[in-house]
């Protein structure tokens, strides 16, 4: 099976949503993985419909295929600029390329690098201990190793 005529069945059962792809594999042996974001929510109806215009637009008997498509996870890696920006305002856990993991709020996102502010201990003149202040930087996303979604269980 080919990708591009995939994703143009894709994108034409999209048309007119706020759904988008955030990734789709196909193997050797025509097993078909397409995952699905949106800037609200992706529900099972949505998928099950997917699935079925997948379905028509391509003969089983012809072409033998799997397919799962699924909505991207909660916990996932971000992968596209668009599921960044609909997180902004909400805690994401950011894992730079240095190997520094960090628990912030999603603050700006560009097409060049996301800004994040956190609380970290500095030092402070005339304080012997370190103090907590609100911090903000800016990494390119070459400096980024993931970013996820960050769900507070409490």
């Amino acid at each position: 099976m080919d990708i591009k005529e995939l994703l143009t069945v894709v994108e034409k059962t999209l048309e007119g949503t706020d759904m988008f792809v955030v990734d789709c594999t196909i193997t050797p042996d025509n097993t078909i993985d397409l995952i699905l974001d949106s800037d609200t929510s992706v529900s099972i109806d949505t998928c099950a419909m997917l699935n079925r215009a997948i379905g028509e637009a391509f003969d089983r008997d012809v072409e033998d295929y799997s397919l799962t498509v699924a909505s991207a996870g909660i916990g996932e890696p971000l992968k596209l600029v668009r599921q960044y920006k609909k997180l902004v305002g909400e805690s994401v856990e950011v894992l730079l390329k240095s190997g520094i993991k960090i628990l912030a709020t999603l603050d700006d996102v560009t097409d060049e690098a996301i800004t994040i502010s956190y609380d970290e201990a500095v030092v402070v003149e005339g304080k012997k201990k370190k103090q907590m202040q609100r911090t903000s930087h800016t990494y390119s996303y070459d400096d980024i190793k993931w970013t996820k979604e960050y769900l507070d269980y409490k």
